[in-house]
C-alpha cells in the first residue's frame, strides 16, 4: 500500500470514530467470533443457558473466589464489564445477582451477537477509549481478558476507567501475565524458550498481505508498567493475583497449557480500588 493509500485507510477509520488500531481490532473480532466461540465453549460457557464466568484460562471461576464481591453486597450495585465479547461473564454475573445493574461492552458486533438475548446484560458496541457512560456510574467495573492489551494507550484507559468508577469502587481485571511475552505463544516445548526481550515494548501487529493495512494490534506492558498506570489513574493496588496451574486441568487453551502453566504464570489479576 502505498502513503497515500495508508494516509486514506487511517483517514477513513478516524472518520468511522475509531483510531486505525481500534479499527483493525474491530475487523479482527467480527471476523473471528465465529471460530472463537467454536474453540472455548466450556470456557465461554456456550452450553450453560447463563454464561460462565472464568476470569482465566486456568479456570479460575467467580463463584470460588468472589473477586468482585459477596452477592449479597452486589444486590443492589452498578456493574460495567470492559471487552466482554460476548458477555459470558456478566451473563452468569446477572442471574448470580438478578437485584444488581450490569453493564457491558465490546467493539465487536460479531462477538456481541454471541450473547443472544435471553439475559438482563445492558448490551453496547463501544470502544473502549471512549465509554459511553456518566461519571461515577458504576460500583465496580471488570474485564476478563478483555480490551486491556488491545487498545494503543492503555494508561489512558485507565483513567477512563477511574472516570466512570464512584469514589471507593472497585476494578478487577484479568490480562496475560505480562513475563509470557518473552514466549512464543506455543503450548508445547518451543514455548519454554525465551524470544524476546521482556522490556521491549514495541507490541504486536499483523498487516493484510494484500493491502498493507493494520489487521490486528496488541501491546505489551511490564508488570511495573501495568501497576503505575493504575497508580497514575488514582487506583490503590489491593491485590495481585497469579493462578496456578490446577493438577486435574490437562487441557490446553490457545498458548495455556499444563506444560507451561506448572512452570510459569499463564494470567495476571489485578484487584485495585479509586480513591
Amino acid at each position: 500500500m502505498g502513503k497515500d493509500e495508508t494516509d486514506g485507510a487511517r483517514e477513513s477509520s478516524a472518520i468511522n470514530g475509531l483510531s486505525e488500531f481500534s479499527a483493525a481490532n474491530r475487523s479482527w473480532w467480527d471476523s473471528d467470533a465465529e471460530d472463537y466461540h467454536a474453540r472455548h465453549p466450556d470456557y465461554l460457557g456456550s452450553h450453560s443457558p447463563h454464561g460462565e464466568f472464568y476470569w482465566c484460562p486456568e479456570m479460575l471461576h467467580e463463584k470460588d473466589v468472589r473477586l468482585l464481591g459477596q452477592p449479597e453486597d452486589l444486590k443492589d450495585a452498578s456493574i460495567l464489564e470492559i471487552g466482554a465479547g460476548s458477555a459470558p461473564c456478566s451473563r452468569w454475573l446477572a442471574n448470580d445477582i438478578p437485584d444488581a445493574f450490569i453493564a457491558a461492552f465490546d467493539i465487536s458486533a460479531q462477538m456481541l451477537r454471541h450473547a443472544g438475548h435471553d439475559h438482563s446484560v445492558s448490551l453496547v458496541q463501544a470502544d473502549a477509549m471512549s465509554l459511553p457512560y456518566a461519571d461515577n456510574a458504576f460500583d465496580v467495573v471488570f474485564s476478563v481478558f478483555g480490551a486491556i492489551p488491545f487498545v494503543e494507550d492503555s494508561a489512558a484507559l485507565m483513567k477512563e476507567i477511574a472516570r466512570v468508577l464512584k469514589p471507593g469502587g472497585r476494578f478487577v481485571f484479568s490480562i496475560t501475565h505480562p513475563m509470557r511475552w518473552i514466549f512464543l505463544d506455543d503450548p508445547g516445548p518451543a514455548g519454554l524458550t525465551a524470544v524476546t526481550s521482556y522490556f521491549d515494548d514495541s507490541g504486536y501487529v499483523e498487516e493484510d498481505e494484500v493491502t498493507g493495512a493494520l489487521s490486528y494490534a496488541e501491546q505489551h506492558r511490564t508488570m511495573g508498567d501495568r501497576i503505575a498506570e493504575l497508580i497514575d489513574a488514582s487506583f490503590r493496588l489491593d491485590r495481585l493475583i497469579e493462578p496456578e496451574w490446577p493438577v486435574h486441568l490437562d487441557q490446553t487453551w490457545g498458548q495455556w497449557s499444563p506444560l507451561r502453566g506448572q512452570l510459569f504464570p499463564g494470567t495476571a489479576i489485578f484487584m485495585a480500588t479509586i480513591a
